[in-house]
């Protein structure tokens, strides 16, 4: 249950990026998503998702603002920041980086030097919130995509992230997998932002999307507004999802 102390706004002001080859791939772009909502920003490849959601804890410097809980991301704020923000990677080896499960979810908390008894109570039971009860001395390269995809979510969720952002998170799947992956972001309490030209899964999880392309916010809106919206979607380069997957 999120309780009222993390009513935590996100807020980007006039954001923009440029890449050192002089591509542009975020074009202005001013929103805000306030605590509890599950956000859908939808695009086709290249569209600046992935950029953009670089930028909401820091990996990537802003031209722009970036304001979480009201505070600028700053190198004062960030470390707080990052505990806010939960980022989970499209390929899970990307941040699964120590010798076991356990290690890896435990890296955040080892960090900022909580105490070893806690650790071991706060990674187990993130380990079985996400499904993965029992796996913790397991080396992640020997995982399923799906599991190490659960993993890395394990690692933002033990920090007590209050906004959790994932890009394109069912990329790589099988049925099985994404169904499993698709019900636990479901049963989170959480603020969720979703980067992803996945419709079905965005119409699943999301009650708002916004469509971002050539870097350019083009759509904001209730999700199942927009996703009924065929000629938007077309025109964008993306496709309207079965009607039994909308809300």
């Amino acid at each position: 249950m999120v309780s009222a102390e993390l009513s935590c706004v996100l807020e980007l002001r006039n954001l923009c990026h440029t890449y050192p080859n002089g591509a542009q791939a975020l074009r202005g772009v001013s929103m805000t998503i306030r605590a509890g909502e599950r956000v859908g920003l939808l695009g086709p490849n290249g569209a600046g998702k992935s950029t953009l959601i670089l930028h909401l804890n820091g990996i990537l410097p802003s031209d722009g603002e970036v304001l979480v809980c009201e505070e600028p991301i700053s190198s004062r704020t960030l470390p707080g920041i990052r505990r806010q923000i939960g980022l989970v990677f499209q390929n899970p080896d990307d941040q699964l980086f120590m010798p076991t499960v356990f290690d890896d979810v435990a890296f955040g908390l080892r960090c900022m030097r909580v105490p070893e008894p806690e650790v071991r109570a706060r990674v187990d039971e993130a380990l079985a919130m996400v499904g993965l009860p029992g796996l913790g001395d397991r080396e992640p390269h020997h995982l399923s995509v799906g599991q190490k995809k659960r993993a890395t979510l394990a690692g933002v969720l033990v920090l007590d992230a209050r906004i959790l952002v994932l890009d394109e998170p069912t990329a790589g799947l099988d049925p099985r997998g994404r169904r499993e992956l698709l019900d636990l972001l479901a049963s989170l309490e959480r603020t969720l932002i979703l980067a992803t030209h996945d419709l079905e899964a965005a119409a699943e999880l999301c009650t708002r999307a916004v469509i971002l392309d050539e870097g350019t916010l083009v759509a904001d809106g209730p999700a199942e507004e927009i996703m009924s919206d065929a000629g938007l979607l077309s025109e964008h380069g993306l496709e309207e999802p079965p009607a039994r997957y909308r809300r």
